[in-house]
């Protein structure tokens, strides 16, 4: 065991808060040549993280020549904390020689606070970090505090270097950007999942097992702050599973889905609101051809809350595993970006749902994103997705139809514009499979205009009249009844549309 170096922050007086700053501590240096028999040499460095500390805490470890693997491992003190305050959460992740810079070439894996411990060698890593080889030079642990008690944050954090001659490291194999689809059709996805290459507890495998019982046909890897598992998904994809690649990026100021970039493309995730770096990071998704989607914006798990605003979303997550009144919170003000955008004429946002899922109970596809798609393929269902052509439905039992007709028989449907006169006759189709006496809704720029309940076989059609005076777009909502009455909860959906808008554009 090496020296232990105390790196006690609130005793030197580096205390730092609010924004997402950065502080460097003193660094770690080994030998040139490994200290014990087995070819390895441990650096042990202890210290305390005060409240009030920056966002992320930078730890150097000098690396010599000649060494093949690095092993970090880390634990932290969880004292007893009154009810209502926050207790010790510490994440962790590394850089490697080539730097911490936003958005650099640095990266080298993230595990939050999943694991306890990790490793990086020339042919393997831990999940949710990159192999390749251990070059010399500074690298960085990253120490993520993302909540300190009263009393701060005692940390002890273990190196432990491998010499000796360095491991090849494979060419990554990515999963095909097509699957044999039913050309111009409907398609179902869960976009937003999680496997043990972040804090899920499934392997891609199980994960793509899962799917394909819940009768997807494509899914998206969102881990957490990595895009280690986009190289881990080729086998668990196939002709009947589409497998899109992206990342969750977990900021302290909510989350955002980054769905069906470009494989190997990494988002960093190290700023907040604040900090005006957003727009950058959002743009840097789209030109990887990926979605930026916000995650559950109205989550109440610390840090989840959405506060980037929307001007950069190509869509929104409005519904987040099982439906709660959060989600219905999201539903609403989803709703009334709608209305902003009739009133403004200008872009309008899709809403998406996704179930989250990181372990068993939570079920994969509940909910999922259905998508009007030429082809199964990565083009074609985010070209569906951007344009809004989608519903979101709590299982494959439920399928819908919904569409606006008038005028001289014309036709629009979901995510489409039905160009007729202010006054001109609409009608208004739904048409519900598998949700049995559940209550159908006609939602407009107005509110909720009409519903109806629907058969107890579960299938039926909802008809409603209008104009487009009166509603300048139309969408449908399908909802269970509420199990505990909840003051201006109507109950949990089984699906909802985007819209159908409705005249012509303002």
């Amino acid at each position: 065991m090496g020296n232990e170096d105390d790196a006690d922050l609130s005793r030197r007086g580096l205390f730092v808060t609010g924004a997402a700053t950065a502080l460097t501590l003193g660094g770690v240096s080994f030998a040139e040549t490994a200290d014990a028999a087995d070819g390895h040499t441990t650096e042990v460095v202890r210290g305390t993280l005060p409240p009030g500390s920056p966002d992320f805490v930078y730890l150097p470890v000098e690396v010599p020549r000649g060494v093949a693997e690095i092993r970090v491992s880390y634990t932290y003190d969880r004292p007893q904390v009154p009810a209502g305050t926050q207790g010790n959460a510490l994440d962790i992740g590394i850089f490697d020689e080539r730097g911490t810079a936003l958005g650099g070439e640095g990266f080298r894996g993230w595990s939050g606070g999943a694991r306890g411990e990790f490793f990086i060698r020339g042919d393997e890593a831990t999940p949710g970090y990159l192999p390749g080889p251990v070059r010399a030079g500074t690298w960085h642990i990253a120490l993520g505090p993302y909540t300190i008690a009263p009393q701060g944050l005692a940390y002890t954090v273990t190196v432990t270097l491998g010499y000796g001659r360095p491991a090849p490291t494979p060419k990554p194999v990515y999963p095909p950007e097509r699957a044999k689809g039913r050309g111009r059709a409907w398609y179902r996805g869960d976009c937003h999942l999680h496997s043990w290459y972040s804090d899920g507890r499934r392997t891609p495998g199980e994960i793509a097992a899962l799917a394909r019982a819940a009768g997807l046909d494509f899914v998206n890897s969102s881990e957490h702050n990595t895009h280690a598992a986009h190289g881990a998904w080729a086998d668990a994809a196939g002709d009947d599973l589409l497998v899109l690649l992206g990342e969750e990026v977990t900021t302290r100021n909510g989350h955002v889905v980054a769905v069906g970039t470009d494989p190997g493309t990494f988002v960093d995730w190290r700023y907040r609101a604040r900090d005006n770096r957003f727009g950058h990071y959002a743009r840097a998704i789209r030109r990887a051809g990926g979605l930026v989607v916000p995650a559950h914006p109205h989550a109440t798990c610390i840090g989840c809350g959405w506060k980037f605003g929307f001007g950069e979303a190509d869509a929104v997550e409005v519904w987040n595993g099982p439906y709660t009144p959060d989600d219905d919170v999201s539903l609403a003000d989803w709703d009334g970006t709608l209305v902003a955008s009739v009133r403004s004429g200008g872009r309008w946002t899709p809403a998406m749902g996704s179930s989250d899922a990181h372990r068993d109970p939570d079920a994969v596809g509940a909910p999922q994103t259905v998508v009007l798609a030429d082809d199964l393929t990565r083009e074609a269902v985010l070209d569906g997705l951007r344009a809004g052509r989608s519903y979101v439905a709590e299982s494959s039992a439920v399928s819908l139809s919904f569409a606006a007709y008038g005028g001289r028989g014309r036709r629009a449907g979901i995510g489409e514009r039905l160009r007729v006169g202010a006054d001109t006759p609409v009608t208004v189709r739904l048409e519900v499979t598998g949700a049995p006496g559940r209550t159908a809704r006609i939602v407009t720029d107005q509110g909720v205009l009409h519903t109806a309940t629907l058969p107890a076989e579960g299938t039926g059609t909802v008809e409603w009249r209008t104009t487009a005076a009166y509603a300048a777009y139309v969408r449908a909502e399908v909802r269970h009844p509420a199990v505990v009455p909840v003051p201006g909860f109507p109950g949990p959906l089984a699906a909802f549309t985007n819209p159908v808008f409705l005249g012509h554009p303002g």
